[in-house]
């Protein structure tokens, strides 16, 4: 199991950093690659994204969450893979955000380092892309109500095989 970590810090408050990143719907709007995300019940997405050039749909399943400290996923359907998302409160107007991907590298060695390095990237680019959206809203989020998140199974105990959800994720 590979793991990519990025971390950035946004200024904006804590609680308006995690209402936006819980608008799924939104994903398209700063996650290259994605062209949608269907919130499909409190604990369910489906996605439809381009990844390596390949058109691609992936279901996840919530399966741990605490509103306002991290939401961990692992898809249930399509590329095997797994992840969290945690906020940190840095201060009132600025907020830690580290981003966690677990996933399976396919092919062979040298398909996999070149795997590894373009999910890298867009993994950059995904927190980078994060803060620009929303700073330049000045941390607002749009009108309309952010969809409900359900606490998921706190029992659920692995994300993506036995990767831990936040033991194995380091504070930087």
């Amino acid at each position: 199991m590979e793991q990519i970590q990025k971390t950035i810090d946004v200024r904006c408050p804590l609680r308006a950093v995690y209402d936006q990143w819980t608008r799924f719907e939104d994903f398209p709007e700063f996650m290259s690659g994605v062209m949608e995300v269907r919130q499909i019940d409190d604990t369910h997405v489906h996605c439809h994204a381009e990844i390596g050039g390949v058109d691609s749909e992936l279901d996840a399943e919530i399966v741990e969450h605490v509103p306002n400290e991290f939401i961990a996923w692992r898809s249930v359907s399509g590329i095997p893979s797994a992840g969290i998302v945690q906020f940190e409160p840095l201060g009132p107007q600025l907020t830690r955000v580290q981003l966690v991907i677990a996933y399976e590298p396919m092919g062979t060695d040298d398909d996999a380092r070149d795997e590894f390095e373009a999910l890298n990237d867009r993994v950059q680019d995904t927190v980078e892309d994060f803060k620009w959206f929303i700073e330049s809203r000045d941390g607002t989020t749009a009108e309309r109500p952010r969809t409900d998140v359900s606490s998921g199974d706190s029992n659920a105990g692995a994300v993506a095989g036995d990767w831990p959800y936040r033991s194995d994720v380091k504070k930087e």
